[in-house]
């Protein structure tokens, strides 16, 4: 490849994901609800795929884990500082752009229609990125998620924990 090539390239590559940014943030920024629907959409993606062997099997069940899961974490970033909150709405912003969920992290489907395999491949690619952003987004997700399934009473029993102890009794 000739030097002019790549950096005609190499530019407009950058204008795209600063187009894409933009696109992002000022979405994030203009409506609250639609943010908040894809972040569950991304999460309701990945919680399947990071908690795979700890859900319930199938059915009504592991939906309603998932669900719990999701509103869980959303609860959980919430009550994060505000910095923190922007980090994580920036990145679930960028997920949600069909550039960023297919170049950021590979992911082909929409999240909704996204595969576990498909979500875990991407996952792993993060967790073990030369690009540390990436391995600091998969532990920021990682945190969360596990924090919000293992704070569930749901998944006590598949552990073999008999719950908090009961006071004053």
């Amino acid at each position: 490849m000739q030097r002019r090539r790549f950096l005609v390239l190499g530019l407009t590559g950058a204008a795209a994901l600063a187009a894409a940014g933009l696109w992002s943030w000022t979405r994030m920024r203009g409506d609250p609800a639609q943010a908040e629907a894809d972040t569950a959409a991304i999460l309701a993606a990945i919680v399947p795929a990071m908690l795979d062997g700890a859900l319930p099997a199938a059915g009504l069940e592991r939906t309603a884990a998932v669900r719990e899961t999701v509103d869980h974490v959303g609860r959980a970033i919430a009550g994060l500082p505000p910095a923190s909150r922007d980090e994580l709405g920036r990145l679930f912003a960028l997920l949600a752009l069909p550039v960023g969920r297919r170049v950021f992290a590979g992911v082909e489907a929409p999240w909704r229609d996204a595969g576990v395999a498909e979500v875990q491949r991407f996952l792993d690619a993060w967790r073990s990125s030369g690009w540390a952003l990436k391995r600091s987004a998969y532990d920021a997700l990682h945190q969360l998620i596990l924090a919000a399934w293992y704070g569930n009473p749901r998944a006590w029993g598949a552990i073999g924990y008999p719950g908090p102890p009961a006071l004053g009794g």
